[in-house]
């Protein structure tokens, strides 16, 4: 069992990804997919005119701000166009993909964060009304009951909260805590960059292997969103999966490559 993220940036092979999957389900492999969507988030929220906002959490994280609106339109990106167009590629390629939300059957329940401390312009700020979450389970044995019956669940945030309601979820973490979840021993993290980049302007500066009980050294290196990543490699390892490797989606086999150690591999 291996679970497979796919970034939701621009420049992502989709179809280079599926081919590969297939390949590697007709040979035996069994897979779980995590999606995201933040390009076609970005292009929709356009199209709505409605105003996009990154917060930074104190500790230096940056998310999405999901008011009403904004979760709205995140479902409508992420698990409307995104997620069915996916399926209908996987499927076109071989993959019996059944695309599905973390709100399908209870995959993910979570409890929604009743406040966030985030910093804006050097302040400390308060945000009550975001819905956003933190994954607390994992439906695994309905996951289990899919790829037993040959399905590769394709599979999109949001996660279901406490109240019913759907929550934005971090992709990256959500992949984490379902490949711990079933066992998985690798999580591959596909993106539109080679890995974790020493300088995100020079794609050779690749970091290749950082070990756990060495991360703290890389996280300077880890901007932006990869942080997030980071984050949810240390989740997954510290959970029992046996390796992370973040990769190339832009490439042939990009897969077959992650296997292979072409990327940036993290191990206990």
């Amino acid at each position: 069992m291996i679970v497979i993220k796919i970034g939701g940036g621009e420049g992502i092979n989709h179809q280079a990804v599926f081919q590969n999957l297939a390949r590697l389900i007709a040979a035996g492999t069994r897979a779980i997919v995590v999606h995201g969507a933040n390009h076609e988030m970005k292009e929709l929220c356009k199209r709505l005119d409605l105003p996009q906002r990154m917060i930074t959490s104190v500790s230096g994280y940056e998310s999405r701000y999901t008011d009403a609106a904004t979760m709205d339109a995140f479902m409508m990106a992420y698990c409307g166009k995104v997620n069915t167009s996916l399926t209908a590629l996987a499927r076109a390629c071989g993959v019996n993909a059944i695309g599905m939300s973390g709100v399908d059957g209870g995959l993910l329940s979570a409890t929604r964060k009743k406040a966030i401390r985030a910093v804006e312009d050097g302040k400390t700020i308060l945000i009550r009304d975001d819905y956003s979450g933190k994954i607390e389970t994992v439906n695994d044995g309905l996951l289990r009951t899919l790829t037993d019956a040959g399905f590769v669940p394709l599979i999109s945030p949001p996660a279901l909260s406490e109240a019913f309601e759907p929550v934005n979820v971090d992709g990256d973490r959500a992949a984490a805590e379902m490949a711990a979840a079933v066992g998985a021993k690798r999580l591959i993290i596909l993106s539109n960059v080679p890995g974790l980049l020493r300088d995100v302007a020079d794609e050779s500066s690749l970091i290749r292997l950082i070990e756990r009980s060495n991360v703290e050294a890389f996280e300077e290196f880890a901007k932006g969103r990869m942080r997030k990543k980071v984050m949810g490699a240390v989740e997954a390892i510290d959970k029992g999966v046996d390796e992370v490797v973040f990769a190339d989606a832009r490439i042939a086999s990009p897969i077959d490559a992650a296997l292979n150690g072409q990327g940036t591999v993290i191990r206990p």
